[in-house]
């Protein structure tokens, strides 16, 4: 489905009925089309299960039905601790449509992560797994939590869904929610310090509807426009598969955002991630589009990708842009680039390699249709010219942003007293309107005078065969204020030595600019991660200043 990128951007209009919600969008799908399979559910226990948007809007208007008999209304906060699993969106959405505000935990947090959120946001509801339900008891003496609700179990002090659920009704009279009201409370990952609690409204969705659907996944839902797209496809034939975790914003990025809202049947699959079973499960289930990591694109890459005869059409990247080579070995196997898109927790898809877009190595496409998203200096609110390093920002007011961080008015009064949303994130944009990353804006490296992205180095660096993750960050020196420092996984059967920091340091002199070049390099078993998987380069930095002093 190529997209007309000029004319999408031109065309492009904001069309959000005032009553929009995604439970009113749940009654619309099973209306029109009930027995279409939403979700098919598989576990790596061999489990197997299936819900159709009949199966979802039932649930979610039982749930929303206990939740009432509950004391749970609208306004309160429902905080939800959940593997992916086939009852996930009944339970979102039996909230939503109790006018709650769901709080999406991940099961990597901890218990001290978890009270920081309740606390943070007052939450005195949580939805938990059975698994998880040992993550969840620890706090509740030391939070607002008093109701506790369980999926597939019922432990002392907690109420059952499946009892809860367990009835003959599947309508709910709840109250009267639009597209301007609270929907969630998404946390950061907390790459630079404490998450912020990040809160949308339902237009959020529709937002997702409009812009990451077709000018990211290349689908359209049905009755709905999109600008410069002539050629939609039957949705009722593609399988989508999105393999995010329940607790992050990229869970409402792709399954609910873009699988639920247009009505897509999409596949679950919970387990531990393993190239090779999970390039299985896609041969075997028939996936059309998947979203994965960078990380997992690199690891289907250490494996034989020509055992797997997939139906693949289109390959997206999240969370950190995508190297080149898992991009080249996916185009050799596949006949498809896989497409980066670039957002935040605050936003939908800002920059993206739309379907059809000549995808240059490196860059995270274009700016979506809509948003008017630019790159401004980082100390002003002026555009930078082509080839200069600055800001990612999007005008105030975007329907396709946030408008608030959850009760911080001091929080909101820095981020929105300019004209821009600054992103923190830093890009330059070539001279056809590409956009490439260049780092957090606390990430840039300041050496002798030259402003450095880290990404670019660490592109660079896992181009090497030694080498399978690479983090750049800057290490304090004497002389040039800092130097470039690399900190290194190395592939399977690769030792360090001072004989491979020699290589590596001759290979990136040829691979990039030479004051760019690692000057110092250090071998480590494994980067310092966020609970959502993206390097923490903060804590290599503080690591360097230990060193090396200010």
């Amino acid at each position: 489905m190529p997209v007309d990128y000029d004319t999408a951007v031109t065309d492009f209009e904001w069309d959000i009925p005032e009553d929009y919600t995604l439970p009113s969008v749940i009654e619309g799908h099973a209306e029109a089309f009930g027995d279409r399979v939403a979700v098919t559910f598989l576990d790596d226990e061999g489990t197997r299960a299936e819900r159709t948007y009949a199966d979802i809007h039932g649930d979610m208007n039982r749930f929303a039905n206990a939740l009432e008999e509950l004391g749970v209304g609208e306004g309160d906060r429902v905080m939800h601790l959940l593997p992916r699993h086939p009852d996930v969106f009944a339970v979102q959405l039996g909230a939503l449509k109790r006018g709650a505000l769901v709080v999406p935990c991940s099961a990597m947090l901890k218990p001290k992560d978890l009270s920081f959120r309740a606390n943070d946001c007052e939450a005195t509801t949580v939805v938990a797994h059975e698994s998880l339900v040992d993550m969840v008891e620890p706090i509740v003496d030391e939070t607002p939590i008093e109701t506790l609700i369980c999926l597939d179990g019922s432990p002392e002090g907690w109420h059952s869904f499946d009892d809860l659920i367990d009835g003959e009704g599947t309508e709910h009279d709840g109250p009267d929610v639009g597209a301007q009201d609270p929907m969630s409370i998404n946390y950061t990952s907390g790459t630079t310090g404490q998450p912020k609690p990040v809160l949308h409204r339902h237009r959020w969705m529709r937002a997702f509807e409009l812009v990451n659907a077709p000018y990211w996944w290349g689908v359209t839902a049905e009755g709905t426009d999109a600008p410069g797209v002539d050629d939609d496809p039957d949705l009722d034939e593609e399988l989508l598969w999105a393999t995010t975790g329940t607790g992050w914003a990229k869970w409402f990025w792709s399954p609910v955002g873009v699988g639920i809202t247009t009505g897509a049947r999409q596949l679950l699959y919970e387990g531990d991630f393993e190239a090779d079973e999970f390039l299985s499960v896609m041969e075997e289930e028939g996936v059309t589009r998947l979203c994965a990591v960078p990380t997992q694109y690199r690891m289907f890459t250490q494996t034989d990708l020509s055992q797997y005869d997939l139906e693949l059409t289109e390959a997206l990247s999240a969370g950190e842009p995508l190297n080149r080579e898992p991009i080249e070995a996916i185009q050799d196997a596949y006949g498809i680039t896989p497409r980066d898109g670039y957002g935040q927790t605050e936003t939908v898809c800002l920059v993206s390699n739309y379907p059809g877009i000549d995808v240059k190595e490196g860059s995270m496409g274009k700016p979506t249709p809509g948003l008017g998203t630019t790159i401004i200096d980082t100390t002003e609110e002026e555009e930078v010219e082509p080839g200069e390093i600055g800001e990612i920002a999007v005008p105030v007011g975007n329907p396709g942003t946030f408008d608030s961080y959850y009760e911080k008015p001091d929080l909101d009064e820095k981020t929105f007293s300019g004209e821009y949303y600054r992103t923190g994130d830093l890009a330059r944009e070539d001279e056809d309107g590409y956009f490439f990353f260049e780092g957090r804006a606390d990430d840039i490296i300041l050496s002798a005078g030259y402003r450095i992205g880290p990404f670019e180095v660490e592109d660079a660096l896992v181009s090497h065969e030694a080498v399978a993750e690479a983090a750049a960050v800057g290490s304090p020196h004497e002389e040039r204020g800092d130097v470039v420092k690399a900190y290194i996984v190395l592939a399977d059967g690769h030792e360090g030595s001072e004989e491979l920091t020699d290589e590596l340091q001759n290979y990136m002199k040829e691979e990039t600019a030479p004051y760019k070049y690692p000057r110092r390099i250090e071998y480590v078993e494994e980067l310092p991660k966020t609970s959502s998987g993206k390097t923490r380069r903060i804590e290599l930095r503080e690591r360097e200043k230990e060193k090396f002093g200010e």
